[in-house]
């Protein structure tokens, strides 16, 4: 992010006659890692692009609510996620399927016709997609994203303490079903 200064993209955010080039900026800065966090929740391609969309109008849209008590970066993390899981869930109540319901991921997964990984990270998916909601996210976010449990911290509002429990379980959890699916 060469010459990215978000102090001055706040500024320009709360200045009406400047909000929409920096929304602009924003959007161009920001889009892609976002994407990308929200497809290792959603899992499809089309839906990600949904979600990050409903992202960034619910961004747009509550710009005077945000106080700056955070990064910028990490308030634009937790709608995303936030957005996500909502998205989800409102998939498995239309569709009557249990929040609990590992297949549901899994056939989302299975579905993607972007998925291009091979064998190795469509099992390690799979895996991760046996986790809790909760632990799937933080084991995202530490291990694709190489996020910081500080980060992690105020995105989740989830204390350090209990982000590292819920990564060490994810991993024993993955593992585990590693090391039983060969």
């Amino acid at each position: 992010m060469s010459g990215f200064d978000e102090k001055i993209l706040i500024a320009n955010l709360q200045n009406k006659a400047t909000r929409r080039s920096a929304f602009e900026k924003l959007v161009q800065e920001y889009s892609e890692k976002l994407y990308w966090q929200i497809r290792k929740i959603v899992m499809n391609h089309d839906d990600a692009n949904d979600v990050l969309q409903n992202t960034f109008i619910k961004v747009w849209t509550n710009l005077e609510n945000f106080r700056g008590e955070s990064k910028l970066q990490t308030w634009f993390y937790k709608i995303a996620i936030n957005e996500a899981i909502s998205f989800l869930n409102k998939q498995r109540q239309h569709q009557n399927i249990p929040i609990d319901d590992d297949s549901f991921m899994q056939n989302k997964l299975e579905s993607d016709v972007y998925f291009d990984g091979d064998e190795a990270q469509k099992k390690l998916q799979q895996a991760v997609l046996t986790l809790p909601e909760k632990q799937r996210i933080v084991f995202n976010m530490k291990y694709f994203d190489e996020m910081k449990y500080e980060e992690m911290s105020e995105i989740l509002d989830t204390s350090v303490g209990a982000l590292k429990a819920s990564y060490h379980h994810a991993v024993k959890k993955i593992e585990d079903f590693l090391s039983t699916s060969n």
